[in-house]
């Protein structure tokens, strides 16, 4: 028997609690209310096949082994991530704080101010370093940067190419392989053809609308784009550059030469290499493609009171609001990772960067002389940190690797014979050391390197050395001290509301707790500190993790086989759909184009549907938010001959186990379509029923919703698929884990890789038992609220047996109508007390959707009533006439900290009520920064960097 159960740390109902909730539900037992709530013809009639849940400190003694089975090599591989230092005070008080990794997306700016700052920093960083005007604040990796660079000079074509049909896109031979892949993967759906060439004799004509290029290039060579550059622009075509953010610091940035584009990877400002991830992407690009820019951008407005505030810009493109209209598939970003790199720009300052990009480009220097000496030949004249050597004669690439892996160094291994080198922060006089002396005995040598410092050395040609200044903002040149970075650190975390100070109610997005004990792990060198190209025979541990994991997942989903390569749950709705095109063309049926969509599919479907090529169709729902069977019968039959497949979220995002799951599966099938199963709620299946059993074909796991990965403003995120047998041949590959291109979706092999741990320990730890139970507790909560709240908002949608599933939607229309308070007034009223807002008009214009995930106590399930039940009750005091629509708590909300301390109070209501309206928040007062935010103001005068605030 086991002293501690992490089941009881993780499910903050106990079994009294339980007692309390079911009686208010009106029901005997935890096994009525699921009963009443999932269909009985789903049920899964036996249990999970998992190991038994392992203690706290078990699974911490299995993660030690498992990342010690991880070989750390100096690694030389390059190919966009490199070994970093990360500065401990980042490490410690960002990555492993909980103000910054459980915060959530900062769509409700008031409470955001820190994250948006930070990310403010960020983009500035890289506007900067890239010379281009604009940046957002982050994209999910490199690679799949480089497809939204793609679709967007697609998106930015001229009318006369459009008329023309101007569909090709030319790419350097000299990219990364992988970028090129994901570029092939994501094109082919759009109707891109891409020409792959080399840019010196690259002869452009009518039939083209873009050129993506490398600086410095795959082979490490720093090449001059500027005449190229204008040949493309000369012909109506944009130019888009993957590039080095810290190369940029000795560089003359791409803006500067004339790219329209600028994207890459932040992986090298500090972030280990995680095997792949998560580290973020960034994208930047000229002022006036600012409304086709993918992702997030976070701008600067004003508030209720003219005071500067951050805010996120441009929101309507995020694809999740704009649907099948979208022309991104990012939803996701990697917003902890930008956070975390823009802290290393603002802790290293510009002198500090160029310094440490002097020392990795003379470290590059001293090791492309050595090795002429040794008879080896340099590719590449010009060079940053990477050099593609010739061998001298007599040596093997098998020779070398063999003397290299002996001394645990990793090189990059080209398949032409040549041998890469690309040197990193980490380096030292004994590391350059070690690696010639691997070359010298590979080429019988028996030379003695006297290697006491590295000195300066500059081989990069005038033409090419930046004269340009950046990061000359103060918050670079201000926090180079620890006491002054964490204390800065601090400044912002406290601008902030995350789960450390309460719920965080959010629909559809599931915050529920990510425990200390799953995510500790991530800070073992075993995880950290491995290139995701690394040799199998040295990544043991991270073999046995996703392997295992792997199994976990599909028993849980009911499948037959898993990829983790998808960085985001958008990912992997795209993932799942490409598997499908995939698997129908090689049947004959590719064809096959119509996917059809509930009105109650998650957002994000009909995106990724129109980005993997298809036409949506959207089937009806009925006013109890149910798929209206016939509608799916009459289009399935309607477009038998092309129908794709379904694409269907279960529970449904208006927070119901609708019964007839089975029978749409089978119509679906019957007119020859796949069934895609979103599974961002799958918390509310896990261990009572699944995608498989129910019918699906395939569908995408959440990893920061159902298994517990941090949302961290915003991002990591992971969203792996999993399919039934006929689809395991289709799904995504990638070129340097198995020579295949066929649907790579991401920069690494499987994606965010370091994460996987958490899922993993949240696996362990609960085993079958937990998970299930787990499962049950978000249903109970979900629906004692809904029962908390009958009498006063309501209940937009439930099940035919009058339950809801794992969320809820609260009706807020009637309120507007009777008293002019909106469900924005209450989203914002609620940061007066301390909560976050629940999902705001959405899925249904004038509501809030709230999820209570199994991780709250009944404590604070409580409060939170008691919040939103006061909150009825200033609502009812503005329908009564005590206080005017235009003065009250609600429409004046948030107040912050200078107005209510201000010597004047202009407001009919007292100080008192506005700051304190509960016991709990006079306790507890978490104090807001600034007063509602102007969102408009922010969109007409489009601030994105730090230096253009004046």
């Amino acid at each position: 028997m086991k002293s501690e159960r992490f089941q009881h740390r993780h499910i903050g109902i106990n079994a009294e609690e339980e007692k309390i909730m079911l009686a208010k539900i009106g029901v005997k037992s935890l096994d009525e209310l699921i009963d009443q709530t999932i269909p009985q013809n789903i049920r899964l009639q036996s249990g999970l096949n998992l190991p038994e849940a392992l203690s706290e400190h078990e699974y911490a003694e299995e993660m030690a082994l498992m990342a010690s089975k991880n070989r750390i090599c100096a690694s030389y591989i390059g190919m966009g991530w490199y070994d970093t230092v990360c500065p401990a005070p980042i490490f410690r008080n960002v990555f492993e704080n909980p103000v910054w990794y459980t915060s959530y997306t900062p769509y409700q700016a008031e409470i955001s101010q820190g994250r948006l700052e930070a990310l403010m920093n960020f983009q500035t960083m890289v506007s900067e370093l890239t010379g281009l005007p604009l940046s957002n604040c982050s994209l999910l990796d490199e690679a799949t940067a480089g497809a939204e660079a793609a679709a967007m000079m697609h998106a930015l074509r001229s009318r006369d190419q459009v008329k023309n049909g101007a569909n090709k896109l030319f790419v350097d031979k000299n990219i990364f392989p992988q970028t090129l892949a994901v570029i092939n993967t994501r094109a082919v759906p759009q109707g891109i053809e891409v020409v792959v060439g080399d840019y010196k004799v690259f002869d452009i004509n009518s039939e083209f609308f873009g050129a993506i290029i490398q600086y410095p290039n795959s082979n490490g060579s720093v090449e001059d784009y500027t005449a190229f550059t204008q040949k493309v622009h000369a012909a109506g075509c944009k130019v888009a550059v993957a590039t080095d953010l810290m190369a940029l610091t000795l560089l003359v940035p791409p803006g500067e030469w004339g790219a329209d584009i600028a994207f890459g990877s932040s992986q090298r400002f500090g972030i280990p290499m995680f095997y792949g991830g998560p580290s973020a992407g960034f994208f930047a690009t000229k002022e006036e493609n600012k409304r086709n820019v993918p992702g997030r951008i976070i701008g600067v407005s004003k508030d209720a009171y003219g005071k500067s505030a951050y805010r996120m810009a441009l929101q309507t493109r995020e694809q999740h609001i704009k649907r099948e209209k979208a022309t991104s598939n990012i939803c996701t970003a990697q917003a902890l990772l930008a956070t975390m790199a823009g802290f290393y720009a603002v802790y290293h300052g510009p002198k500090g960067l160029k310094e440490i990009a002097k020392r990795i480009h003379s470290a590059t220097a001293l090791i492309a002389d050595e090795l002429k000496e040794l008879g080896y030949t340099v590719l590449n004249e010009q060079y940053f940190d990477t050099l593609k050597i010739g061998l001298a004669s007599g040596v093997s690439q098998y020779s070398l690797r063999e003397y290299a892996e002996m001394r645990d160094i990793n090189l990059r291994y080209y398949e032409g014979g040549e041998v890469g080198v690309s040197i990193d922060e980490t380096i030292t006089e004994y590391k350059a050391h070690e690696l010639l002396a691997v070359f010298s005995l590979a080429a019988g040598r028996m030379e003695v390197f006297m290697i006491d410092d590295l000195p300066e050395k500059l081989t990069i040609k005038d033409e090419f050395l930046r004269k340009s200044e950046y990061l000359q903002h103060e918050v670079f040149n201000s926090y180079h001290t620890e006491t002054e970075l964490m204390r800065y650190i601090k400044r912002l975390d406290r601008k902030d509301i995350s789960l450390a100070h309460s719920m965080i109610s959010l629909g559809s997005c599931t915050m529920k707790l990510n425990a200390a004990s799953e995510l500790l792990p991530l800070s073992l060198g075993g995880f950290q500190n491995i290139h995701p190209f690394a040799p199998q025979s040295q990544t043991q541990g991270y073999n046995e993790l996703i392997e295992e994991l792997g199994e976990y997942l599909k028993e849980i989903t009911g499948f037959a086989g898993v990829s983790f390569q998808p960085n985001s749950g958008a990912a992997g709705e795209y993932a799942g759909l490409m598997t499908i095109r995939k698997y129908q063309e090689s049947i004959g049926q590719g064809h096959r184009n119509i996917i059809l969509i509930p009105a109650s599919a998650h957002g994000t479907n009909p995106a990724s549907a129109i980005q993997a090529g298809y036409e949506t169709v959207t089937i009806d729902c009925d006013a109890h938010g149910n798929v209206v069977l016939e509608d799916l019968q009459a289009k399935a039959d309607l477009h038998k001959d092309n129908l794709a497949g379904c694409m269907i979220t279960y529970p449904s995002t208006h927070g119901i186990f609708e019964k007839e799951i089975k029978e749409m599966c089978k119509v679906v099938h019957e007119k020859g379509g796949q069934v895609y199963m979103d599974g961002a709620n799958m918390n509310a299946q896990v261990g009572l029923t699944n995608p498989g059993f129910i019918g699906a074909d395939v569908c995408h796991l959440n990893l920061h919703k159902t298994f517990a990965i941090p949302h961290g403003g915003g991002g990591p995120g992971e969203g792996p698929i999993c399919v039934a047998e006929h689809l395991i041949p289709f799904l995504p590959h990638h070129p340097e884990l198995d020579g295949s291109t066929v649907n790579t979706v991401a920069s690494a092999p499987f994606g965010s890789a370091g994460i996987l741990p958490i899922t993993y320990g949240y696996i362990r730890m609960l085993g079958a038992e937990g998970l299930t139970h787990a499962t049950k507790i978000a249903i109970l909560n979900a629906n004692y609220l809904a029962e908390c709240f009958k009498d006063t908002y309501g209940v937009v949608y439930r099940g035919t047996s009058g339950r809801v599933g794992h969320e809820l939607i609260l009706e807020c229309r009637k309120v507007k109508d009777t008293s002019g308070i909106t469900e924005s007034d209450i989203a914002k009223r609620l940061m007066d007390y301390g909560y976050h807002a629940p999902t705001l008009s959405f899925p249904v214009h004038g509501t809030l959707m709230i999820e209570p995930t199994e991780s709250e106590s009944l404590a604070e399930l409580n409060r939170f009533v008691d919040t939103m039940n006061q909150i009825w009750e200033e609502i009812r005091e503005v329908e009564n006439g005590t206080y005017t629509k235009e003065d009250n708590v609600l429409v004046n909300a948030p107040h912050p900290e200078y107005e209510v301390c201000a010597d004047e109070w202009k407001h009919a209501y007292p100080r008192s009520k506005a700051a304190y309206p509960l016991q709990f928040v006079k306790d507890n007062k978490f104090w807001i920064n600034v007063a509602r935010v102007d969102n408009a103001f922010g969109d007409r005068n489009l601030i994105t960097c730090l230096c253009d605030m004046g």
